[in-house]
C-alpha cells in the first residue's frame, strides 16, 4: 500500500549524505597530504627506519579505531597515523626517484588522485552499490596477502602482476566505501569513514607507483 512521505526528510537524508562526503574527503585529503610531506621529508631513512615507523603507525590506527566516539581524539590519532605512513613510505619513494626519476612519483600521486574522483563520481552518479560484495573483496585481499608473503620465498608472482592486483582490489574497495559513504555510512564516524579512504588511495598510489616505475625500467 502507498503510504504519503513528506520529501522534506529525504531532501534532509541528501544534503546531511553530501556533507558527510564533504567531511570524509576533507579529512583523508589532509589525512594524504599529511603523508606526501612525511615522505617528501624522510625519503632518505633507511627501510629499516621507515618499517619501524609504520610499525607505530599501525599503533596509532589501533588508537584511532578505540578511540572512534571521542572524535578529536581519533582524529588526532589518525592525523599521526598518517604521518607515520610517510614516514614509512618515504625510502620507497626516494628509491624511485633515483632509479627512475621523480616524474614516476608524480603521475602516480596524479593518477591517484583523478582515478579516486572518477570512481567516487560513478557511484554518485550511477547509484552503483557493490557493499553486497565486500565479503569477497576481503577474501581476495587476505589471500592476496598470503600470496605476496609466499612470493617473497619462492618468487613465483612477478611484482607487476602483484600491483595490477592489488590495484584491481583497492579499486573494489574504493567502489564499496563511496557506497557506504553515499548510503549515510552505516554508522561510522566520518574519521573511520576517511580511515577506509585514505587507506584506498595509498594502496592504489603505490601499486600505481609499482606499476609505472616498472615501465620506466623496462
Amino acid at each position: 500500500m502507498y503510504r504519503y512521505q513528506n520529501p522534506q526528510p529525504l531532501g534532509t537524508a541528501a544534503i546531511r549524505t553530501h556533507s558527510l562526503l564533504a567531511q570524509v574527503l576533507g579529512i583523508s585529503a589532509l589525512g594524504f597530504s599529511i603523508t606526501a610531506l612525511g615522505a617528501y621529508v624522510f625519503q632518505g631513512l633507511s627501510p629499516g627506519i621507515g618499517l619501524i615507523a609504520m610499525l607505530i603507525g599501525f599503533g596509532f590506527l589501533i588508537g584511532t579505531m578505540a578511540a572512534q566516539r571521542n572524535e578529536m581524539l581519533s582524529l588526532l590519532l589518525f592525523y599521526a597515523f598518517t604521518f607515520c605512513e610517510g614516514i614509512g613510505i618515504g625510502p620507497v619513494v626516494g628509491q624511485y626517484v633515483q632509479t627512475v626519476g621523480s616524474g614516476v612519483v608524480y603521475d602516480a600521486a596524479i593518477t591517484t588522485g583523478l582515478g579516486m574522483a572518477a570512481l567516487g563520481a560513478i557511484v554518485y552518479a550511477t547509484g552503483l552499490d557493490l557493499r553486497r560484495f565486500a565479503g569477497y573483496v576481503t577474501l581476495a585481499l587476505l589471500a592476496l596477502i598470503v600470496l605476496g608473503v609466499a612470493s617473497m620465498f619462492v618468487h613465483f608472482i612477478h611484482p607487476q602482476l602483484y600491483a595490477y592486483l592489488v590495484l584491481g582490489i583497492f579499486t573494489f574497495y574504493v567502489l564499496i566505501d563511496f557506497a557506504r559513504i553515499r548510503a549515510g555510512g552505516g554508522g561510522a564516524t566520518p574519521v573511520m569513514l576517511a580511515v577506509s579512504i585514505y587507506l584506498d588511495a595509498l594502496n592504489i598510489f603505490l601499486a600505481l607507483l609499482q606499476i609505472f616505475g616498472g615501465r620506466r625500467r623496462d
